[in-house]
């Protein structure tokens, strides 16, 4: 089969399209004929060197999510078969033509979606859920600051957030505010010219939000304490402005109830893996079809061959919603 490839850590020229075996099939595995796989941060860092090894303990293949058809099923698999269409989180392998996943990570595709839209559902709508419903205790009629709204995650997050009833501050580079509108926003905020936590401040007269879903890090840091509102809870998904080292009055987060919750999906341990799937599955797959459906937001395709442009543009932080590589 063909897959991508890379011999070293480095830039997107590294990646490569080559004939490599296919993988091989375990009692809990699906074999899948992948017609479509998402590009997620993760991917960059891995052929960075940012993970300071060649794979994710799975595949020396890059890639966490994927959506095709079922070729093989193992001996322990429970409720799929030969020719059912599937999506889901890989621990690994998702840039080749057949990539093998654990039934418990794959969910069937909604009937209605196509392979490029149900690649974009797995690895963002999944991590929105955990982070912000699960672990955030989102609720009707709170309120919540999503940043990097136009991204994948964020996407999601605005639309779940839009979905359960609550009031949804978002913030996005100003050119993508009005498509972050269009997701479920209430409140939009261009991080390059407005200060978020005064916006927030001034709109809620000073109350803050119930929840913030953080991916920048130590610059947001200070501020995202200072959004949130009595009993509130920061949950920091990503480090995309650095990691660094963060300073907080620890008399704001006692006398306050605030709670600060790290989430990363990679580092859990299988077991917690299946139960974030199940958690999402259960809650949300029947909105992605019928009315009032919640909306898979793709920016752009490219064939697998051409991962490294896949890359260059999610480096260029120009997207709204996911980029999808295709294999057919």
């Amino acid at each position: 089969m063909k897959a991508i490839t890379f011999n070293e850590f480095g830039d997107a020229d590294v990646l490569k399209l080559a004939e490599v075996s296919e993988p091989e099939l375990r009692p809990d595995d699906l074999l899948v004929r992948v017609h479509a796989a998402g590009v997620n941060r993760a991917d960059l860092t891995h052929r960075r060197g940012g993970y300071g090894r060649p794979n994710f303990g799975d595949s020396t293949i890059m890639g966490l999510e994927i959506a095709g058809e079922v070729l093989e099923v193992g001996a322990s698999v429970k409720g799929y078969k030969v020719g059912d269409r599937v999506m889901g989180v890989v621990g690994g392998g998702a840039y080749a033509e057949i990539a093998r996943i654990d039934w418990r990570m794959a969910m069937p595709i909604p009937e209605q979606l196509d392979y490029v839209h149900a690649a974009a559902i797995p690895e963002v709508f999944v991590t929105a859920h955990e982070a912000m419903m699960h672990l955030g205790r989102l609720k009707q009629g709170d309120a919540v600051l999503i940043h990097a709204a136009a991204g994948g995650v964020g996407s999601a997050a605005v639309q779940l957030a839009y979905a359960t009833g609550a009031t949804v501050f978002a913030t996005a580079e100003g050119s993508k505010l009005e498509r972050v509108v269009q997701l479920g926003a209430d409140h939009v905020i261009d991080y390059r010219t407005q200060d978020f936590a005064a916006f927030v401040a001034q709109k809620t007269g000073g109350r803050g939000v119930d929840v913030v879903i953080d991916f920048v890090g130590e610059p947001y840091f200070a501020r995202n304490i200072a959004s949130l509102a009595h009993g509130g809870r920061l949950v920091q998904v990503g480090i995309l402005g650095g990691g660094g080292q963060v300073s907080v009055d620890l008399e704001t987060i006692l006398y306050h109830h605030i709670q600060i919750i790290g989430t990363v999906m990679k580092s859990r341990a299988q077991a917690e893996k299946h139960a974030m799937v199940g958690r999402f599955r259960e809650h949300w797959l029947n909105r992605f079809s019928g009315g009032r459906r919640l909306e898979p937001v793709v920016d752009s395709t490219f064939p697998l061959a051409r991962a490294a442009d896949a890359h260059r543009r999610m480096e260029s932080a120009e997207n709204v919603g996911k980029i999808i590589l295709t294999t057919s």
